[in-house]
């Protein structure tokens, strides 16, 4: 189970609860779930409960005691907690299945993961001035915001630099517009397109524009165009880079990915990193599912401790996207796309994808190399989204 299909399953417990007069408030557009803090309880949490207390007219701890027990019986969920004032802690059920159904989506939308139509009801019109940073900026969200489903249009106060082009903006219109619009306004470049491009080209000129956040100055030095790993553009360019020659090595060697089967181990099998434990004093005893008591401890591979925090970050891909098109904030996608990068190269050399030496293909290599191509499918879809080119060597 995916963030955002958990989402769908506490929003239909919502309907059902309301459907069965148990709950008498509005059913919510949607759920926001989040991943657990450190030291909290359980995978995911959600304050859906404290919500809708005020409208249905009951404490939230209510509110959350009717949601727990629909919750509990949905597949994929092993436990749900009531946590504090009436949050709603959830455990999935068979993490190695949870892992696969996001590996398996990835592969199936391809740069395309993480997109949705969650905003498709929405209009949104951008003014910007005849400044580059504001240009590429309000092009940037467009781009996010459609990817959501919403329809978007961009106009600048005068005629468009010609040199925008060369970083990939277009506008619809130019002129004062007739009735008040929204306005992109980030802090000034302070210098134009054209002196950009000559000093760093289209991408890393797009990059220094969109990394940082917009109330903040944007770091335009000759820093961007270094190769190494204190360059993060380049860090996570390269780790695109390596993802795609991985899954070339792979092809040469003669095995393609494969993510590992629920219940299996393709290496020696080890533990799982449990959840941290519940907070004792506020929370109330777990639902589970009808045979958790019974249920065996599903095998995991060898390489679950070294791969958790890039799992969590492929599955929180589309939770980022949607979060960086709704605030109208590019940077978010970029320092999300620093993070995979950064969790990418430690689960590389952690558990590498290839075998070395005489060693031959496993099962643990065909696993690892699924999760390595997952990675790097985030990477160019990241950088897609904000106009930047993912190279497939450097």
């Amino acid at each position: 189970m995916t963030p955002a299909d958990l989402s769908r399953t506490v929003l239909h417990a919502v309907r059902r609860a309301v459907d069965e007069d148990a709950l008498r408030a509005p059913v919510p557009a949607r759920v926001r779930v989040e991943r657990t803090r450190p030291g909290g309880s359980g995978d995911y949490a959600c304050a859906v409960a404290l919500q809708l207390a005020g409208p249905a007219a009951l404490p939230a701890l209510e509110v959350a005691r009717i949601l727990r027990e629909r919750v509990a019986a949905e597949p994929g969920v092993g436990r749900v907690e009531i946590t504090g004032p009436g949050f709603l802690s959830f455990t999935l059920d068979a993490p190695a299945e949870s892992d696969r159904a996001v590996l398996a989506a990835v592969r199936e939308q391809g740069l395309a993961y993480g997109h949705g139509d969650a905003l498709r009801d929405e209009i949104h019109q951008f003014h910007h001035a005849r400044e580059v940073r504001a240009a590429v900026t309000a092009q940037t969200v467009r781009r996010l915001l459609t990817a959501q489903g919403a329809r978007v249009r961009t106009t600048c106060a005068e005629p468009p630099d010609p040199d925008w082009g060369r970083l990939g903006v277009t506008v619809d219109a130019h002129g004062t517009p007739p009735v008040p619009l929204t306005g992109i306004r980030p802090v000034p470049a302070g210098a134009t397109a054209g002196e950009l491009l000559e000093r760093l080209g289209p991408d890393a000129a797009r990059w220094g524009l969109l990394r940082a956040a917009g109330h903040d100055r944007a770091a335009l030095g000759p820093e961007l165009l270094v190769q190494g790993e204190a360059n993060p553009l380049f860090r996570v360019r390269y780790a695109h880079a390596r993802a795609r020659a991985l899954t070339r090595g792979a092809a040469a060697l003669g095995f393609t990915a494969e993510a590992a089967p629920y219940g299996e181990s393709p290496a020696e099998p080890a533990a799982h990193g449990t959840s941290p434990a519940a907070q004792a004093a506020n929370t109330e005893p777990a639902a589970t599912t009808a045979n958790a008591a019974n249920a065996e401890p599903a095998a995991t591979t060898a390489h679950d401790a070294a791969a958790r925090p890039l799992l969590d970050l492929i599955a929180d891909h589309p939770g980022v996207l949607l979060a960086g098109a709704r605030h109208r904030a590019p940077d978010r996608v970029a320092r999300q796309l620093e993070a995979v990068a950064h969790a990418f190269f430690d689960f590389h050399d952690s558990c590498p994808p290839l075998p070395a030496g005489d060693e031959k293909p496993s099962a643990a290599h065909r696993a690892r190399l699924a999760i390595a191509e997952a990675a790097g499918t985030v990477l160019a879809g990241g950088l897609s989204l904000l106009g930047i080119r993912a190279p497939e060597h450097l």
